[in-house]
């Protein structure tokens, strides 16, 4: 398994929220690319990168940090937020982008993201983002009937392979991950032969610990925030935990 530093950008800032709520937010570096470079030097083998402007407005806001970013490492990136249609998508793999992340587009234009597939393969993923056991939308501030598992099994069904599981309830607590909901949807992608990332509430190298025993077949990396950004560990200590 990977871990995956995230850098939430907001304002041109790298940013942490509580739960997805942008009235709860924590400024951690005023150059996203500062903590790109710092998590690589820790020994960062990807990095996940979100644009919280581009997830509310609809459209990517900052891709010339990605950008920047891109150029300035050599590890992949993945990049989500305001990814909701082609152009959107293209412009973001041009950017240097390894993967586009698409939230809102999955629930919504779901012929979209089966044609997003079809072209790019691999480099698709579906953000599966939830609040209460339903689908959050739009900057996670919009819930829809739709459940996790339905939401992966219908994209699956439509050619996507990789996912990022989020329960909004616990990102950026650093009081443990969503077990249940992660259980979910890893059986729903291991069934479909997918392959899932989780994000979420982790706050300890324990919290990955217990991950890794879940000893879940698709679950191929967990991208974690405010804990490293807070010095709860390092990445080489929590890489070295989804390495045993």
């Amino acid at each position: 398994m990977i871990l995956y530093p995230a850098i939430d950008i907001r304002g041109g800032h790298v940013v942490r929220l509580v739960r997805g709520d942008y009235e709860r937010e924590t400024v951690y570096d005023a150059d996203p690319a500062d903590a790109a470079r710092r998590w690589v030097e820790q020994g960062a083998r990807a990095l996940h990168v979100v644009d919280l402007d581009g997830a509310r407005s609809g459209r990517p806001e900052n891709l010339a940090h990605v950008e920047r970013i891109a150029r300035e490492i050599e590890v992949p990136v993945q990049v989500g937020g305001g990814l909701r249609d082609a152009e959107a998508v293209a412009h973001a793999l041009a950017a240097g982008a390894e993967r586009a992340v698409l939230g809102t587009a999955t629930l919504a234009l779901p012929e979209l993201v089966e044609g997003l597939a079809a072209e790019y393969g691999e480099r698709i993923v579906a953000g599966v983002d939830a609040r209460a056991g339903r689908v959050a939308i739009e900057g996670w501030e919009r819930e829809t009937a739709a459940t996790p598992s339905d939401l992966i099994a219908g994209l699956a069904r439509r050619g996507v392979r990789r996912f990022v599981y989020t329960p909004v309830e616990v990102d950026g607590t650093m009081k443990g991950p969503g077990i249940e909901g992660l259980r979910a949807a890893a059986a729903e992608a291991s069934d479909a032969g997918a392959d899932l990332v989780y994000s979420g509430g982790v706050g300890s190298v324990d919290d990955l610990r217990g991950i890794v025993t879940l000893d879940l077949q698709s679950l191929s990396g967990v991208i974690v925030g405010r804990a490293l950004y807070e010095g709860r560990f390092t990445v080489a200590e929590g890489q070295a935990v989804l390495d045993e």
